[in-house]
């Protein structure tokens, strides 16, 4: 906005009336001309977020308005539709069989002579059936038998692990159904009806997720504490609790995953999940992880990516420097994309790419922080005061530039939120953040996770040490 020029002196030979006067619009002048510069302060900002979608920013593409174009496609390869020749050849599994039927020809298809003998190699071909399922009842009869010689009553009191009604497998079929496969309470009572005619009411559904959440808090602690210990990307998302705000946090290692349920989003939750850790942390640039040490910690070159994306968006001084830091991000995944695949050495990678790599975005960060684009400049100023955190991976096997690890792991999450409205209470958070460990943690080691948490249900019922998913 233009400058208000300075008023002029006043003739000393004004009625003070008429000067009173003057110092009044005066006054005025210059209270509108501020209130007119913080409303197109405030109308750049507006602006710039109701440009914000998928591509610049952090928010989720399901946010994305109708306008918003969508990615260009990719160019046509050339190549034809479905598989590849030499892809990997998918082929049903064969399972042992419980029955087995021997077909044989009993005549020739040409001469029509009869045949005998048997194929020393037949063909297999499997029918895969699922039986009747019928619930196996145990009924227990707890007699009552008076003392002949005291006249005292005593009952037989039902074995602790019975106590429920329900066996561990049922129980932990009830974990499964609602949190892998996100079913509501009545969508899991009527499914345990339809499918295994056992009566399980949506009330019972709900008792047995607490007491599920019970059985696995050792393991889940356990699994939160191996965490901790290692190199981990680690994000967080918005969830509901008792209809109020709260953050579900994630913690993702090779092996194991760690979730959290917290009220709020800031360095106390964070601490809750990482306490104590002196392992790298792979995160995005929410504020709460700028007290990791810069040796500890990887920024998201995705998230990166957005913000550079933002630049070019905003227009002004600003778009060829988010052009630039893009077109040097899209290098370093290339090369980085050889690293994974095998085809290029990690120490090659070091040594012959990343110094170049480095100095070319540094210089554009510092070009962009010296920029007439305010935002641009701030963002590019941010990174340069943690530079040493963009190039973590680069120094530290299992590493990598991105958090997206962490983002699948809550996606199962998000989609189980947005149907279920979050949780009512501390017991159902607790419930959910545990079975959704063991979820991620056993599909990240291909376990059976109906038969880990049958195991783990077990255990507890019974007073025996709890299953782990530890790596040994």
């Amino acid at each position: 906005m233009t400058p208000v020029p300075q008023p002029p002196e006043l003739p000393s030979d004004l009625p003070p009336q008429v000067v009173a006067y003057i110092r009044i619009l005066e006054a005025t002048i210059a209270e509108l001309t501020a209130q007119v510069t913080g409303l197109t302060t405030r109308v750049a900002e507006l602006e710039a977020r109701l440009n914000q979608n998928s591509t610049n920013s952090s928010k989720p593409p399901s946010s994305d308005a109708p306008h918003v174009k969508p990615a260009p496609p990719k160019p046509p390869s050339g190549k034809r539709r479905g598989g590849q020749p030499g892809h990997p050849k998918a082929e049903r599994t064969l399972l042992p069989p419980d029955e087995i039927r021997a077909l044989k020809p009993s005549t020739c298809r040409d001469c029509a002579h009869p045949l005998t003998g048997d194929d020393p190699q037949p063909a297999v071909h499997q029918v895969h059936e699922i039986p009747v399922i019928t619930p196996h009842v145990t009924e227990y009869r707890c007699h009552r038998l008076r003392c002949p010689h005291c006249g005292t009553t005593t009952a037989a009191t039902v074995p602790a692990e019975a106590a429920t009604g329900y066996g561990p497998r049922a129980q932990a079929v009830a974990a499964v159904l609602t949190g892998s496969c996100r079913l509501g309470k009545r969508g899991t009572s009527q499914l345990f009806a339809d499918l295994f005619g056992l009566p399980l009411s949506p009330a019972m559904v709900c008792k047995l997720q607490h007491r599920t959440a019970e059985a696995l808090k050792p393991v889940a602690e356990d699994a939160l504490i191996y965490t901790r210990g290692q190199p981990a990307n680690v994000d967080e998302t918005g969830w509901t609790q008792g209809r109020k705000r709260a953050w579900l946090w994630v913690a993702v290692t090779t092996f194991v995953v760690a979730f959290l349920i917290r009220k709020t989003r800031g360095r106390s939750a964070f601490d809750d999940l990482r306490a104590g850790s002196t392992a790298v942390h792979t995160t995005d640039r929410y504020p709460v992880y700028t007290h990791l040490s810069k040796h500890t910690r990887q920024l998201c070159w995705a998230h990166l990516r957005r913000d550079f994306q933002a630049m070019i968006d905003r227009g002004g001084s600003g778009t060829a420097i988010g052009a630039a830091l893009l077109a040097s991000s899209d290098a370093l995944f290339e090369h980085w994309y050889r690293v994974r695949d095998g085809t290029l050495a990690r120490s090659t990678f070091r040594s012959n790419y990343v110094p170049e790599l480095r100095h070319q975005i540094g210089e554009h960060l510092r070009t962009g922080a010296a920029c007439g684009c305010a935002k641009t400049a701030a963002t590019c100023g941010d990174l340069l005061a943690v530079e040493a955190s963009l190039w973590t991976f680069a120094r530290v096997v299992g590493v990598e530039p991105t958090n997206n690890a962490a983002e699948r792991e809550v996606r199962h999450a998000v989609c189980w939120r947005k149907t279920s409205f979050g949780t009512d209470s501390e017991r159902g958070s607790r419930f959910v953040e545990r079975i959704l460990t063991i979820l991620a943690s056993c599909r990240r080691q291909n376990r059976n996770v109906l038969a880990f948490l049958t195991d783990a249900i077990r255990a507890h019922r019974n007073g025996e040490p709890a299953p782990t998913l530890l790596p040994a």
